[in-house]
């Protein structure tokens, strides 16, 4: 049973910040109206990832990012979706100082109808989540793995698999909720790590590939419905096979315009 039965009530940080311990939150990102429409009902939170830059206009990583890029394609997703928690993904170098900060997330907030945003980094981002959020600023922290970092630490690098990563990890989280970010979001952890740090927590978190012990999950929408193949990460599961579905259908429409069989009259006016 859900903790929020009305699906036409809309989901609030306070509705998310009493799912910990509760139920199980779950996260999607979406980056037009369609598909954020076609998630709308099921979802607790969509997210408006910077992971649009790769699957959506074929980009290497996420760094190329814009603020327009974001803004343009979270008004897409907030005009298809009413009901989720949306979340804007902070573009790189949007956050270097508390001042950019406030004042590219007041953006945000003036001209989308986001919830919250996430922005990546550990304690030395502190400064920076406490300034928001005594703003009137949501914020969602993200630790872990960061894409966002990937071409200054050599790629996309599992952590917590030493003692010393581990400490480092749990003392992040439990800064960063210091701070007041009401969510901590943990990637590419190990998940006995991940689960310390969410037992750790207040707050809850959602995981991306750490594993079980999150109070909730996200994935990104092209790669658990098979439509992103340039590479599939281990935590990905594909719950569709969508590229393959998209092709036969299209070769089907294909074969029907070359031979003359669409459109018939049931289609003509």
């Amino acid at each position: 049973m859900s903790i929020h039965t009305d699906k036409k009530r809309k989901i609030t940080v306070k509705t998310i910040s009493n799912m910990k311990g509760k139920e199980k939150i779950v996260m999607i990102t979406a980056y037009d109206a369609l598909f954020a429409n076609l998630f709308e009902s099921q979802v607790d939170m969509i997210l408006v990832g910077d992971s649009l830059n790769m699957s959506f206009l074929g980009k290497n990583d996420t760094l190329s990012s814009t603020m327009d890029q974001m803004i343009y394609h979270t008004k897409a997703v907030c005009n298809g979706a009413k009901t989720p928690l949306i979340v804007f993904d902070m573009p790189f170098g949007s956050y270097n100082t508390k001042e950019e900060a406030l004042k590219n997330a007041i953006r945000v907030y003036k001209e989308t109808d986001a919830d919250a945003i996430k922005i990546e980094g550990g304690k030395d981002r502190a400064e920076i989540v406490r300034h928001l959020t005594k703003n009137g600023i949501a914020v969602i922290s993200h630790i872990g793995l960061m894409p966002q970092f990937v071409r200054g630490e050599g790629g996309y690098i599992v952590r917590g698999k030493t003692k010393e990563d581990e400490e480092e990890l749990l003392k992040d989280a439990k800064i960063l909720e210091e701070a007041g970010a009401f969510i901590v979001l943990l990637e590419g952890i190990k998940k006995d790590v991940s689960k310390k740090i969410t037992q750790s927590l207040k707050v809850p978190t959602i995981g991306i590939g750490a594993g079980e012990g999150c109070d909730g999950q996200v994935l990104v929408w092209s790669d658990m419905f098979g439509f992103f193949e340039e590479f599939k990460p281990k935590f990905v599961k594909r719950y569709l096979d969508g590229a393959r579905l998209i092709r036969e259908s299209l070769q089907e429409y294909v074969n029907e315009v070359k031979s003359g069989k669409f459109p018939t009259d049931e289609y003509s006016y």
